[in-house]
């Protein structure tokens, strides 16, 4: 993932087609070590490529991918009724009961 975010920012950059030496030069800058084998694979799959033509193809697929938080299931029309019938009676506020303190963080707080 940080070859491609270097070989990105090349191109933001002005620079078309990053070289490996482009793409660790500018890994180097960070204090990341560029790792060889990677680059090279990275390379050779965006060679000829425009990398703009990947971004739009890659986020079309990807708005067809369900990512969940389809929320809960609608109530039934039983339940509505059901919910309607009870309606006349007074409503009765819960108190929530105060949470203990935990020893989760062994007695530590994040601000201590």
């Amino acid at each position: 993932m940080k070859h491609l975010a270097a070989y990105l920012l090349l191109g933001l950059g002005g620079n078309t087609s990053p070289s490996a030496k482009d793409v660790k030069a500018v890994l180097e800058s960070v204090g990341i070590e560029a790792d060889d084998s990677r680059l090279t694979s990275l390379l050779s799959e965006l060679k000829g490529k425009d990398i703009n033509t990947l971004i739009s193809e890659g986020s079309a697929k990807l708005a067809s991918v369900p990512s969940g938080g389809g929320g809960g299931a609608a109530p039934s029309a039983g339940g509505a009724a059901a919910g309607a019938a009870t309606s006349d009676a007074p409503k009765v506020e819960e108190k929530e009961e105060e949470k203990e303190e935990s020893d989760d963080d062994m007695g530590f707080g994040l601000f201590d």
